[in-house]
């Protein structure tokens, strides 16, 4: 498999503009200083970043759930992708994930322990293993 994603910037760093496009059509949307320094609205690497890496966790978490007897009902999970200063530059310097499921059947220490390996396991974490990550996981049996 192979997916793709473009991106084209016009114009210095601080000034200019540019756009990202997934290669699926599924988003297209503008990015810039501002949006990725500022809080401008738009989006920002990092904010991509953060949304493949709350859907890749959310996915493996599922899926040893399932191996485990304990199909969920539901997994949502929130990925918040720190960026600050680090020497001259600025550095991805910790990712939290916070996610929630809806599992029948399964005791806190089972949901705790297989979240902690979709945490370790899933793709994007594994791509991104030099970042620190946390987790805080909550579940109900409902």
């Amino acid at each position: 498999m192979e997916r793709t994603a473009a991106a084209q910037w016009t114009g210095d760093l601080r000034s200019g503009t540019g756009s990202i496009r997934l290669g699926s059509g599924a988003f297209e949307g503008p990015y810039s200083f501002k949006t990725r320094f500022e809080m401008a609205p738009g989006t920002n690497p990092e904010e991509l970043l953060g949304a493949a890496h709350a859907a890749c966790f959310s996915m493996a978490l599922s899926a040893g759930l399932a191996k485990a007897g304990h199909s969920p009902k539901k997994v949502e999970t929130t990925a918040k992708v720190q960026l600050e200063k680090v020497g001259e530059g600025f550095g991805i310097t910790r990712i939290d994930l916070t996610t929630h499921g809806e599992v029948p059947g399964i005791t806190e220490a089972e949901f705790l322990t297989l979240a902690e390996g979709a945490k370790v396991n899933c793709i994007v974490s594994r791509a991104l293993a030099s970042v620190p990550m946390t987790l805080q996981a909550t579940f109900t049996a409902g």
